[in-house]
């Protein structure tokens, strides 16, 4: 009888220290589960220690781009397209190109001219035309000379209109609308990354949007 007691004392202690390090490895398996899911978001979303921080500019291949867009960059030059590198992306910026009834291309050949006038630094990243059209000036990867103290770390849209209020048209509009979302999507902003030129220095720019809030307040949330 007490062999027997012994020897289910034994079990009983055995199934104990089986049940503890099941208890273990599964306690190990959840930490190293847990671990792994933290790596990955870390890695993924690009967060460090000093905020976040916008991945893949400097890995931008103009191969990449949708065909929606049409791309014709500028000469490389000091007035419209230095050549400077874009280390980060943190929003976007929309402009109007203040002309009325210029085309996108017209527009283009402004900037691109700028290399022999030398009558200023301006230039941006797209130009939407009247049509819709987009026009990709500049690679992603570079500045322009488009958004004063955010032209480091920001895209710039150019957009035409035929009003002289700066309204556009919808094909335009429907563009803009396209060429942001995508923008977000690659780059990780939110709909408070994109502005208006007026909102970094006061300028009444895109005029439209700048006299009419609830219009840009209207737009921002068709980005959502």
């Amino acid at each position: 009888m007490e062999e027997i007691d012994e020897r289910e004392k034994r079990s009983s202690r055995k199934q104990k220290s089986d049940k503890g390090c099941l208890t273990r490895l599964c306690m190990l398996l959840a930490i190293l589960v847990i671990t792994g899911w933290i790596v990955s978001a870390f890695f993924l979303s690009g967060e460090s220690d000093e905020g976040k921080v916008r991945a893949n500019v400097q890995d931008y291949n103009a191969e990449d781009v949708p065909d929606w867009i049409t791309q014709k960059f500028l000469s490389v030059n000091e007035y419209s397209r230095p050549g400077t590198p874009l280390k980060e992306i943190n929003g976007i910026v929309v402009h109007y190109v203040a002309n009325p009834g210029s085309t996108g291309w017209n527009n283009w050949h402004y900037f691109e001219n700028l290399s022999v006038t030398h009558e200023r630094k301006a230039g941006a990243h797209f130009i939407i035309g009247l049509d819709g059209t987009i026009i990709q000036c500049v690679p992603l990867n570079e500045l322009t000379y488009c958004s004063n103290s955010r032209n480091v770390d920001t895209v710039s849209i150019e957009c035409c209109h035929k009003r002289e209020d700066g309204k556009f048209e919808d094909a335009t509009y429907d563009s803009l609308v396209k060429l942001c979302r995508w923008l977000m999507d690659r780059y990780g902003l939110e709909t408070e990354d994109v502005i208006r030129h007026y909102d970094v220095t006061g300028k009444l720019c895109p005029l439209y949007f700048v006299e009419h809030e609830d219009a840009w307040e209207a737009f921002r949330k068709e980005l959502e």
